[in-house]
């Protein structure tokens, strides 16, 4: 279900897009991740599962091919899991310029590599220039991991140095069952969750919330809510999670 949006408001969506293999049919076929992404016209897109030149995915180069059918200008993409044969990992799609690129190392020993990929956008609000900061990760599958991604993503140096009113969006697949990550360690750390009433997975009949929105600073939250088409419950094996945020003025430039 769409909604009205506000002055000041963006869109913002998160998906795992499971490199583009329908989670039922196993069928290769970006076009419904295109369709499904296009269809709720978002502003800023967080990808996870991208692939980059993979047999499975006739080896396309897929945050490419889904910034150039979805018309955004600006995008990266993060390689964290190197196959035999090309790589996947995390894109952001923007209608922004993406600023200040970085990549956060949350891999823990023995396990799968994972990173955060980090960008900085500047919006217009009521005449002043604001700065958004943008995280997109897909966190582990251990309970333990992810708590001490979270921790060391929290402790990292640039998001500890930013204005705490410096609106601040974390999202993605945080594969976090128990939504245990939340009250102990975002809140503490002043990150509210956006929701964890939408539920993504699996896509054809959802019963966990593993994608999700925190946001801290001078950003409330209009709405949110679970893709769900025709076309997303077999594109991919999550559906997508969006968010109509609004972003609050300010009486000064920000950098």
């Amino acid at each position: 279900m769409q909604q009205q949006r506000q002055l000041n408001q963006l869109r913002i969506l998160t998906y795992n897009i499971h490199k583009g293999i329908g989670g039922i049919d196993r069928r290769y076929d970006l076009s419904r991740i295109i369709d499904t992404v296009a269809h709720y016209a978002p502003d800023i897109v967080f990808l996870q599962e991208v692939d980059h030149e993979v047999p499975r995915s006739n080896q396309d180069v897929q945050v490419e091919e889904l910034a150039d059918q979805l018309g955004f200008e600006h995008w990266a993409f993060q390689a964290n899991v190197k196959l035999t044969r090309g790589s996947y990992g995390n894109a952001i799609l923007s209608k922004f310029v993406l600023h200040e690129r970085w990549n956060v190392d949350l891999t823990i020993p023995f396990k799968k590599r994972r990173r955060a990929l980090v960008a900085k956008v500047h919006v217009e609000v009521d005449g002043h220039k604001r700065t958004l900061f943008l995280c997109n990760l897909h966190l582990g599958l251990a309970g333990f991991e992810r708590k001490m991604q979270v921790r060391r993503l929290l402790q990292w140096q640039h998001l500890r140095s930013l204005h705490q009113r410096t609106p601040a969006i974390i999202g993605g697949d945080f594969n976090d069952v128990w939504g245990s990550l939340s009250r102990k360690l975002f809140h503490p750390s002043g990150f509210r969750a956006v929701s964890r009433k939408s539920l993504t997975f699996p896509a054809f009949m959802p019963v966990r919330g593993l994608d999700a929105f925190y946001i801290r600073g001078d950003v409330e939250a209009a709405g949110v809510f679970a893709g769900h088409t025709k076309t997303s419950r077999h594109a991919s094996d999550h559906l997508p999670l969006i968010a109509d945020l609004v972003i609050q003025s300010s009486n000064h430039d920000e950098r």
